[in-house]
């Protein structure tokens, strides 16, 4: 029986949304990694992102970081999301979801300070277990490039990979995030919205194992 399932097929499904993962007796802070390359749509992604959990009415702080200029180079954006005010001006290093748009970034710096428990969503068609040699995290994949260009928008794969977080964190509510890609979108909204529902849809998630010998993403 192969380990890869769809989200809602994993027995102990990942809680890492707000209303589940607390800590002290309250939802815990959530915390976000998002890296790719200059002109993937990074950036934006953690825009929209942000954009629709501050419209499910939490609170949300985020920031970005570049390796230069140039078309090609690693961005990185950092997301928090809580029920509470946020007063951390920190960056993330332990972050709770990573979210990486090329997959030949994985390793450091993208894995720095993730744990066992740590999520690591990657634009890729191949399945989550050709990346477990890479840490015990729970890895998942979706094809953004292959829904991107079924829905007509080339290799735009911003949409994909946020529904394919929305599925597999379960926030925010595919709904908000459909609108808010819908009304951001400068062209091809419906096609933007529709990558999104396909995404959250389609991504795999690899079910839960023991530990064992890993390398580490430290």
């Amino acid at each position: 029986m192969s380990s890869t399932q769809t989200p809602d097929g994993v027995p102990g499904r990942p809680a890492l949304s707000l209303g589940h993962n607390t800590k002290g007796g309250r939802p815990k802070l959530l915390e976000i990694r998002i890296m790719g390359r200059g002109g993937q749509g990074a950036q934006m992604a953690g825009e929209v992102l942000a954009e629709a959990f501050f419209a499910e009415g939490k609170y949300v702080q985020a920031f970005s970081s570049y390796g230069g200029a140039r078309r090609g180079t690693a961005v990185l954006t950092a997301i928090r999301v809580d029920d509470r005010p946020i007063r951390l001006r920190s960056d993330i290093d332990n972050p709770d979801v990573v979210v990486c748009f090329d997959s030949s970034l994985i390793g450091p710096p993208l894995l720095s300070g993730a744990g066992p428990g740590t999520m690591v969503l990657l634009n890729s068609g191949l399945e989550p277990e050709a990346f477990k040699e890479w840490g015990d995290h729970r890895f998942a994949t979706v094809d953004g490039i292959a829904i991107a260009q079924k829905n007509g928008l080339g290799r735009i794969v911003n949409s994909a990979v946020l529904g394919a977080f929305a599925r597999i964190v379960g926030a925010p509510d595919l709904d908000v995030l459909a609108k808010v890609i819908y009304d951001v979108s400068p062209a091809k909204k419906p096609g933007n919205e529709q990558c999104a529902r396909d995404g959250y849809e389609m991504v795999k998630l690899m079910a839960p194992r023991s530990r064992g010998q890993v390398r580490s993403g430290r």
